[in-house]
């Protein structure tokens, strides 16, 4: 039996004329083959990243496989093990440099940072973007960045090219399900400036080509970037004119709250990344985008967590002994992970949730933050990216093996075609066969 078409709509004789309804998304639209791949369902890729690792010894299960135990700082996660594969025992290969810094590109994009000094000049794309250049340019926004403290984040399209976070959920909301987001079954908006700016931008390229011949290969890679923005936004303009898809998960978001100052000088961590959650979930319901970067916190915050008597990047190297604030705090990221999962989960979406769909790899710079090291390095990875992943299960790297080849895993898993990941000591070819379905 041929499957539904998309577009069908009920018909009905009213009062002479004809009436038409929309339908959501049936499984009767979707061809048993595709259902069967997960492509009836898009599937997306998100990065949930916080700073100053872990502790390693608190940090990694005794058992691997399905039937683990969680350790004391994946016990946030109880809730939501069944859909989360615990990755331990991989190492970041590239030459630790810069505190930090050398963790978060290795861990982000495979590739060393530019200099020895600065260590958020990345020098190549975050798995984000590398994944957002391929498949985001079928949904309004190519990708979404987000943070829940007050940080720029790390997300990177090129050399020096960052995606700045939004921080503020309220303006995110405004972004997303404002005066353009348009209902299911809607009709799209029609900017009447659109097709005059796509006439003035065809009808200067004869003269940036000229200007590009002009200039050296740095400002020519500017003026690439820039024309870039350009193309994208004329793109997102045009898919506001046309008609949204009809998901059934789909829905106008609830505005959060306009304000979320510190309270006794502790930032809203908790209540911001839930509200960020809740924006991030409805706009992939709507097939607004596919891919997303959040970050929790930054690299070397000095965040007052609550209950902590320092910042966190003080305590990793000041507090003594076993370092229980330290603990307490690595407590609170996993519990923002597990409750960012769970809002996920918490959507439909055809015969699972929207969390069956992703994957979510939640990661820090580095494990041990005393040490800055690089070795254990903490990865999570969240939903089964539309059975891609292996799900609910500790896996280990009795090598310690690259980092990298997990980013290359995934890549894979979201059908992008990837020969290799990462740069120089980086760089790999295999991914991590363990994850793989």
């Amino acid at each position: 039996m041929n499957p539904l078409s998309r577009r069908t709509l009920l018909r009905g004789t009213l009062f002479g004329g004809t009436a038409m309804v929309g339908l959501p998304l049936l499984d009767a639209m979707l061809s048993p083959r595709a259902w069967a791949a997960g492509g009836g369902i898009p599937k997306r890729f998100g990065v949930f990243a916080w700073g100053n690792g872990m502790i390693p010894d608190r940090w990694t299960p005794e058992e691997t496989g399905p039937d683990y135990v969680l350790s004391d700082q994946l016990a946030p996660l109880e809730a939501i093990r069944h859909k989360v594969t615990v990755v331990t025992g991989t190492s970041v290969k590239l030459p630790n440099i810069v505190p930090h810094g050398s963790g978060a590109a290795g861990i982000l994009s495979g590739a060393p940072l530019a200099n020895n000094t600065d260590g958020e000049a990345f020098t190549a794309a975050t798995i984000d973007q590398v994944i957002a250049s391929a498949i985001g340019g079928d949904t309004i926004y190519r990708s979404l960045q987000t943070a829940a403290s007050d940080c720029a984040g790390l997300s990177f399209s090129g050399p020096n090219a960052r995606n700045p976070a939004e921080t503020d959920p309220f303006a995110l909301y405004q972004r997303l399900f404002g005066d353009t987001f348009v209902e299911p079954g809607g009709k799209g908006q029609v900017d009447p400036t659109l097709g005059l700016r796509r006439s003035v931008l065809d009808a200067v390229m004869a003269d940036i080509a000229t200007l590009e011949g002009k200039v050296g290969s740095a400002d020519r890679a500017r003026l690439d970037q820039h024309l870039t923005g350009v193309r994208e936004l004329e793109q997102r303009l045009a898919r506001l004119e046309e008609d949204p898809p009809d998901l059934a998960a789909c829905e106008r978001a609830d505005a959060p709250s306009e304000s979320y100052p510190d309270l006794e000088g502790r930032p809203q961590l908790q209540a911001r990344n839930e509200a960020m959650a809740q924006l991030l979930a409805l706009s992939m319901a709507c097939d607004q985008t596919r891919v997303f970067a959040h970050f929790l916190s930054h690299p070397v915050n000095d965040l007052l967590f609550q209950e902590a008597s320092a910042g966190h990047h003080d305590l990793t190297h000041n507090e003594p002994g076993d370092q229980p604030e330290v603990h307490d705090i690595t407590l609170q990221c996993v519990e923002a992970y597990g409750r960012f999962l769970q809002v996920l989960d918490s959507i439909p979406e055809a015969d699972g949730t929207l969390l069956d769909h992703l994957v979510v790899m939640g990661c820090s710079e580095i494990s041990l933050g005393r040490t800055h090291s690089l070795d254990e390095m903490p990865l999570l990875l969240g939903g089964s990216c539309c059975d891609s992943l292996v799900m609910g299960e500790h896996v280990r790297s009795v090598s310690q093996e690259n980092s990298s080849k997990v980013l290359l895993s995934l890549v894979r898993a979201m059908d992008v075609v990837q020969p290799s990941f990462g740069v120089d000591e980086g760089e790999v070819s295999d991914g991590f066969s363990a994850i793989e379905v």
